[in-house]
């Protein structure tokens, strides 16, 4: 696709798994970029006049993919420009599943995010778990699903113990990092190590999980290293036995297929599109309840003291890893998704 336009949020040196996903995207199908700064999830009067500014220089009937931060909490923008465009939307998460939400919040953030999804012509998901829910939610006649790929990476050599752990995610309510450190507290009498890499996207909820390790005495098995990209992000897939992603919810989980596609065996929440990027049997992890501290030491306690149970895992990883698809494979049906959407009458 030679053309098309993605309007993403600006985001800039927070990464996250939607902005890899946006790029990547957009690199593959050769999309044009246009980001816009604002306030998530409830943007203000000035972010909204933004994103209008920026929709309205576009020429009538441009294809035109915009991500659901930038969205979804907008309908009075989007509902106009639908008209003149070939516009759709691009949802990681729905609004209202983020963690911690008012429930005034949440509920205003549905509805929003409802007359803005009706109102493009397309809607994709990241994930088929996520697309149901978009769907049966908001009453949609369809909703198109287009996963991430991921790139290629040599296998990480594994420490027979099992004994180095590692979260990648940003700090923040919806990750459950404050879950992880209340379950490794019930494993002291094991030996483990755990690094948690991820930008303090919540400042007051990085404290909460710093004071935690603090009070329960593990500050010198747990690490905070948070922000990482590029090769230290590499480095730390390369020197991990598990991938741990307690998450309350999440449309897929792209660190997990990352850490999989280095035969990283992975213990997740049990939640969205999660086992989609396990995989079916064998999967190549473990699945545990979201928010639930003693399954989560239970599912790690198995972990590390059960050799033959890392040996399944491990083996289970690596079949998944000849499973998973490059971006360019992973971008065929958004590539579809939007030369659909080039076909809607204006």
């Amino acid at each position: 696709m030679s053309r098309g336009v993605l309007v993403v949020p600006e985001r800039a040196g927070v990464p996250s798994g939607g902005t890899r996903y946006d790029l990547r995207m957009a690199d593959v199908l050769r999309l044009r970029v246009v980001p816009v700064a604002g306030g998530w999830p409830m943007p203000s009067a000035a972010d909204c006049a933004a994103l209008d500014k920026t929709l309205a220089a576009l020429p009538t009937g441009a294809v035109v993919l915009v991500d659901g931060l930038v969205a979804c909490a907008v309908p009075e923008v989007i509902g106009p420009h639908s008209k003149r465009l070939r516009l759709g939307v691009l949802v990681h998460l729905p609004l209202p599943d983020e963690t911690g939400l008012d429930p005034v919040v949440a509920d205003t953030l549905a509805r929003k995010e409802q007359q803005s999804l009706s109102a493009a012509s397309l809607v994709v998901t990241t994930s088929a778990a996520a697309a149901r829910l978009v769907r049966a939610r908001y009453d949609l006649p369809e909703v198109r699903v287009a996963p991430p790929g991921v790139d290629r990476a040599p296998l990480t050599r594994a420490e027979p113990e099992g004994r180095r752990l590692v979260c990648v995610a940003a700090m923040t309510p919806r990750k459950g990092q404050d879950v992880l450190v209340e379950a490794l507290g019930q494993l002291e009498d094991l030996s483990w190590h755990l690094r948690i890499a991820g930008p303090p996207v919540d400042a007051r909820f990085a404290a909460i999980v710093q004071d935690r390790i603090e009070r329960s005495g593990l500050a010198d098995r747990i690490q905070l290293m948070g922000t990482v990209t590029g090769g230290r992000l590499d480095a730390c897939y390369e020197t991990a036995d598990l991938l741990v992603l307690p998450s309350h919810a999440e449309t897929f989980g792209m660190v997990v297929t990352e850490a999989l596609a280095r035969g990283v065996p992975v213990v997740a929440g049990d939640v969205g599109g999660v086992p989609e990027a396990v995989g079916a049997e064998p999967a190549g992890g473990v699945l545990v309840p979201p928010g639930d501290p003693a399954a989560l030491a239970r599912a790690l306690r198995r972990w590390l003291t059960d050799a033959e149970h890392r040996e399944e895992l491990r083996r289970a990883a690596a079949t998944r890893r000849r499973q998973l698809v490059t971006w360019t494979e992973a971008a065929k049906p958004l590539e579809r998704a939007l030369r659909d959407l080039a076909t809607v009458a204006r």
